[in-house]
């Protein structure tokens, strides 16, 4: 026993009662598999949660909810926030402080720490999982997982070489209604499926103008920055609104589109990143100092299956009374997905004729495959979460290897593909619907890209530039090792 490291014993541990819950496991219904906890102090696992704002109160609320998890550590390089929403929340609701650290390695060295929970920046969720993992800790890491399609497959990688369980933040996936419709639209109840629709619907108003502005003085700026450039402030909120800058963020591409590009692709059942892709948009309706678009369509191309895109952050209505969802379009009727509230399936003359209601707790699925050590069973595993991922960096690709063109123009450009023709007209009527001027604004038309879905590159013409952009120039010593240094 005192050759063995903490984390060894626990691995054993669970290893040895694994085979004994497996035998009583076959009739036990998952959702109460999943929600089986220990009281015992020995077996509880040690959560360091890294990034403490916004998504990380959700990641606290998680763990401290478990009596089979203890918060060891919160991490946060804005000392007012780790301190006041993370150290004294933790204390007041465990009874016990966490260590508190603004540098993310700290946390990697403590040996004591079983799991990192990833609530960051974008541009920071790869090299923090990486490094997690490297250490040898399992990771719940927020979606995207990546800021780019490279360091994506690199998290794949370390979480294959080092053996670890590494779950995707994607929490649909764990939802009963979107399980239960995935598995109905797979079966054929609604024909074949050849084509789904994500909706990104959700008002997103202009985040201030352009400037100069102070960093907060909590905060450690280089800590911040990490991989991406340590550039001066021109947005007057540092948090939240670096979604909107391409150095830290993806957009809502990348930001709530992420879950239901997940969804659209797992019911489409395609396990690549495509054959092609295009897409086109704008900051439209207003200027201030973000620079993604707050209106983009991107098209992937499977071949014999399209997933479609939209993003709209100017007032809209829904679509088949969707706005943040799914449509699974089948040749025999159509599922429509709402976010996490579940959904129904409808006949082709837009009857009800199946329901499928929400609930599922996607980090009681983690903690359990932490404990089994059995990677099969997560539902969001790091590979679907790189793929998903990546769907929405190709699309921001090929959006900024573009150029303006014209409303008719754009229209030229898609002739020919009825389902693509159409998806424009509806945007275009959208936008004159909130006062902006098609005849005086343009929108940016991205390039048409071809890509080898299996290699993850681009091919044909304006490969060089487009696979440019698979990566990044990372800022030392934050850098996100190569296939051959992980």
């Amino acid at each position: 026993m005192k050759n063995q490291t903490r984390r060894e014993f626990l691995e054993n541990s669970m290893l040895a009662t694994a085979a004994t819950v497996a035998a009583g496991s076959a009739a036990m219904p998952a959702s109460l598999a999943d929600e089986k906890q220990t009281d015992s102090l020995s077996e509880r696992l040690r959560v360091a949660v890294i990034g403490i704002r916004g998504r990380g109160q959700s990641h606290l609320s998680a763990f401290l909810g478990r009596s089979d998890c203890e918060v060891v550590a919160v991490v946060d390089p804005d000392e007012a926030i780790g301190q006041a929403k993370g150290v004294e929340r933790v204390q007041k609701e465990q009874g016990k402080a966490p260590a508190y650290y603004r540098d993310m390695r700290h946390a990697m060295d403590d040996q004591s720490i079983d799991i990192v929970s990833i609530a960051t920046p974008n541009h920071w969720h790869a090299l923090a999982a990486i490094w997690a993992v490297q250490s040898g800790k399992d990771v719940y890491v927020e979606k995207p997982v990546s800021h780019n399609v490279s360091e994506g497959r690199r998290i794949v990688q370390a979480a294959r070489k080092y053996d670890k369980i590494v779950q995707t933040g994607t929490q649909c996936r764990s939802t009963g209604g979107s399980r239960a419709a995935i598995d109905y639209i797979r079966a054929g109840e609604i024909g074949d499926v050849n084509l789904a629709r994500g909706l990104c619907y959700k008002g997103r108003g202009p985040i201030g103008e352009k400037g100069s502005y102070d960093v907060p003085t909590s905060v450690d700026y280089d800590l911040w920055s990490g991989p991406a450039p340590k550039k001066l402030l021109t947005r007057p909120r540092l948090h939240y609104d670096w979604h909107w800058h391409w150095d830290t963020g993806n957009g809502d591409l990348g930001n709530q589109g992420i879950h239901q590009m997940d969804l659209a692709r797992w019911g489409l059942g395609v396990n690549d990143i495509g054959q092609g892709v295009v897409s086109y948009g704008g900051r439209l309706g207003y200027t201030d100092a973000g620079q993604t678009a707050n209106t983009q369509v991107s098209v992937i191309d499977y071949g014999d299956k399209t997933l479609v895109f939209e993003v709209r952050g100017l007032k809209t209505d829904s679509l088949r009374g969707a706005k943040v969802g799914v449509i699974f379009y089948g040749s025999e009727g159509y599922v429509v997905l709402n976010s996490y509230n579940g959904g129904n399936a409808f006949d082709l003359d837009g009857n009800v004729i199946e329901t499928f209601s929400a609930g599922g707790d996607h980090y009681a699925n983690f903690i359990n495959c932490v404990r089994s050590r059995n990677v099969a069973d997560l539902h969001a595993d790091i590979e679907e979460g790189h793929l998903s991922s990546a769907l929405c960096h190709l699309g921001n690709i090929s959006y900024r290897l573009g150029g303006k063109v014209s409303t008719g123009e754009a229209a030229e450009r898609l002739a020919g593909n009825a389902e693509a023709t159409e998806t424009l007209q509806r945007v275009t009527s959208h936008l004159s619907e909130n006062n902006v001027d098609l005849e005086k604004t343009k929108l940016q038309f991205g390039a048409q890209l071809a890509l080898n879905g299996k290699a993850e590159t681009f091919t044909g013409e304006l490969a060089d530039e487009a696979n440019a952009r698979l990566t990044r120039d990372y800022r030392r010593p934050f850098v996100v090792p190569s296939a051959v240094d992980i």
